[in-house]
């Protein structure tokens, strides 16, 4: 892992600029004199480390006391797409443009994404608990689709917050059985681009004997403030 760039935020959060082989990422972490509990945080395919949402909950978590960390995935980003992944993104838009189905469409673009990102995101936890300002327990927040496949494969993944917009390939869909780690599933009950049923049903396939639903009004990018707020208490819970 090799550190290109830092710097103090006026909320006294380090954030850190990363590169570990071809992966980019981002490492925020508290003012403190003890290792920090750790925090994965991933945003929905194809919005980058950097995007504004990610950046302001980031911020807030290391806030509270957690190191917090991202990643590009591959084709995300600034990260090279290939000429697959330009063709399903292409593909996407022009079906759901002509109002078609897309579910196929998500199912071949979105079900290789996550195979080849936790991976990554594996490779990077090696990498983040060998730094001194670091230690478990080690929580999730963010993608869904990703998450559920990384709380199944990893035991590090101590707790996990999902969020319910972004579609979950099938084969996730029946890994959420595997899920045991305590969660939290954000819901907007209106997200106009995900089935609100789909996401009721997969909150009821998780295997966790603990897990909260929290649904709220509103489109996709709607999630109040408050819920991050609460995502930090939930990891205090289960991570302090």
């Amino acid at each position: 892992m090799r550190f290109t760039s830092e710097q103090r935020l006026d909320d006294g959060v380090l954030a850190r600029e990363f590169t570990l082989g071809e992966i980019p990422g981002t490492l925020w972490t508290p003012e403190s004199d003890a290792p920090a509990p750790l925090v994965l945080m991933a945003h929905n395919n194809g919005l980058p480390k950097s995007a504004d949402r990610l950046v302001a909950r980031a911020r807030h978590t290391a806030a509270c006391g957690y190191a917090v960390a991202t990643i590009d995935a591959a084709g995300c980003g600034d990260r090279p797409r290939s000429a697959a992944d330009e063709q399903a993104r292409a593909d996407l838009r022009r079906a759901m443009q002509a109002g078609e189905p897309v579910d196929e469409i998500f199912e071949s673009f979105i079900g290789p994404l996550v195979e080849e990102a936790v991976p990554e995101w594996r490779t990077t936890l090696d990498a983040l608990l060998a730094l001194p300002e670091i230690d478990g327990p080690v929580g999730y927040s963010g993608w869904t689709a990703v998450g559920i496949h990384l709380a199944a494969v990893e035991p590090r993944i101590a707790a996990a917050g999902f969020f319910a917009g972004g579609y979950v390939p099938r084969a996730q869909r029946e890994e959420a059985r595997q899920v045991t780690v305590p969660l939290l599933f954000l819901l907007q009950w209106d997200d106009e681009g995900n089935p609100r049923q789909r996401a009721l049903d997969l909150f009821d396939a998780f295997g966790t004997k603990e897990k909260t639903l929290h649904a709220n009004l509103g489109g996709h990018t709607g999630t109040p403030w408050f819920e991050v707020e609460d995502g930090a208490r939930f990891f205090d819970r289960h991570l302090k």
